[in-house]
């Protein structure tokens, strides 16, 4: 089921926050890995994620689509060992964050079992732009409309 936020006429443009914040609430609710994000300095965050037993062979961080997307996967080490208890996780993950345009990821470490991504929030700078207006009856061409089967 789908919930437009952005109902008003007045938010123009909008489509793509909407379909980013219905891909945020879609994302696994699974607690696995466990994670923390940081804000460091006002334009600063850090993302932890718990990956015991993981190598940086085992894991891969991309950002698709506005969406910072870490997996791992382990392969099975266990041939030959006999496990009396098996607590450890060697499971596969996927984790996604949506991010906001302009966040940059400055990168990522391994430490003791922990990931860390740091990200950057730039500031804005605010933009003033005039727009001239013109006389007469003069109008805009409206951009080309694509027709299925095009």
């Amino acid at each position: 089921m789908t919930t437009r936020v952005f109902t008003s006429p007045l938010f123009l443009g909008f489509d793509h926050l909407e379909q980013m914040i219905e891909r945020a609430a879609k994302n696994s609710s699974d607690g696995y890995p466990p994670y923390n994000i940081e804000q460091l300095s006002p334009v600063s965050l850090r993302i932890t994620l718990a990956v015991a037993g993981f190598t940086m062979d085992d894991l891969q961080i991309t950002l698709e689509d506005n969406q910072l997307v870490i997996r791992g996967r382990q392969t099975d080490d266990g041939q030959g060992r006999v496990f009396l208890h098996r607590g450890i996780a060697a499971r596969q993950f996927q984790r996604a964050f949506v991010i906001a345009e302009g966040i940059e990821v400055k990168g990522a470490w391994l430490d003791n079992g922990l990931l860390h991504v740091d990200l950057i929030r730039p500031v804005p700078q605010p933009v003033v732009k005039t727009i001239p207006i013109s006389r007469g009856q003069t109008k805009v061409p409206a951009p080309a409309r694509m027709v299925d089967g095009d």
